[in-house]
């Protein structure tokens, strides 16, 4: 019964994976259409049901995390430093010299945008299953996507308070910090906490969870941009902004993933090195 049920959640969560770039433009689609339920005062009360997704997708990845892959990781240091710098170094001063040049065409608030995306940890997940697939570091993979998402808590406000500062806005840190501390690092440690009893079960519902992960994700979508909608912010944006953010994107990730597999390169990093470097560098959370 087991392996059916994981065979099922496998075949479903690979359907909804291959999916879900076209069930995230639909979702997107909704929130213009019909943006109430997802809006503020909504009758999905955005403001509880996303800070609970997030905390329960973190809690996923924490039940999902082998600690003993983690350990077995530790030791690749030369390519966790080049991934970490990567992520919270190269990638946001990136974000700061495309924001200044390429991307001055833009609307500043769609600017702003690119520049809080430069700044997020990469993913855990699709970083390591992509890494998984192409036979790279699986394990130097999982630790530097769990470690960049601890320290996330902390760097990521950093980034985006200097970020604030040169817009002469000022952020407490102190708030913010513990604001995503209690949604992401304590679910972790709770998932991590809770693991070793259910170890059993936790592989056998894996794909459930990476599953119920993507629907969550597509409910965050949904509610960002129906109260985005209902506050009117796309007003006066119009079709050549949203094109213009989309190849935006296209352009960050193309150059993001050349100088990972290129830089990695220069760094001597072997084959799997290299493949590990590669997803997880270019790779930006939700």
């Amino acid at each position: 019964v087991r392996n059916t049920h994981r065979a099922i959640g496998t075949r479903l969560s690979s359907m909804i994976t291959r999916r879900f770039g076209m069930a995230g433009l639909r979702v997107v689609l909704l929130a213009f259409l019909a943006p109430g339920p997802g809006a503020p005062g909504g009758w999905m009360h955005p403001s509880l049901t996303t800070k609970a997704g997030v905390a329960l997708i973190f809690f996923f990845q924490g039940l999902s995390l082998n600690f003993s892959q983690l350990r077995a990781g530790v030791a690749s240091w030369r390519l966790h430093v080049f991934v970490e710098a990567f992520i919270f170094l190269a990638f946001p001063l990136l974000g700061l010299v495309a924001g200044a040049t390429v991307l001055r065409f833009l609307p500043a608030d769609v600017r702003t945008g690119f520049l809080f995306l430069c700044v997020l940890p990469t993913t855990i997940s699709t970083a390591v299953v992509y890494t998984s697939l192409a036979n790279g570091n699986t394990a130097g993979a999982l630790f530097n996507a769990s470690v960049s998402n601890i320290a996330g808590v902390v760097v990521t406000p950093l980034w985006v308070s200097a970020i604030m500062s040169m817009g002469g806005r000022s952020m407490e840190l102190a708030p913010v910090i513990g604001n995503i501390a209690s949604l992401v690092l304590v679910p972790i440690v709770v998932g991590q906490i809770v693991r070793p009893a259910i170890r059993a079960t936790a592989a056998a519902l894996a794909p459930a969870m990476r599953t119920a992960s993507s629907l969550l994700i597509l409910m965050m979508v949904y509610t960002a941009f129906a109260g985005s909608v209902a506050k009117g912010s796309w007003n006066g944006l119009g079709a050549e902004a949203i094109l213009g953010a989309l190849a935006g994107s296209c352009v960050i990730l193309a150059i993001t993933m050349a100088l990972s597999w290129l830089g990695s390169r220069l760094a001597g990093f072997g084959r799997e090195d290299r493949i590990a470097a590669f997803m997880c560098a270019p790779q930006k959370t939700l």
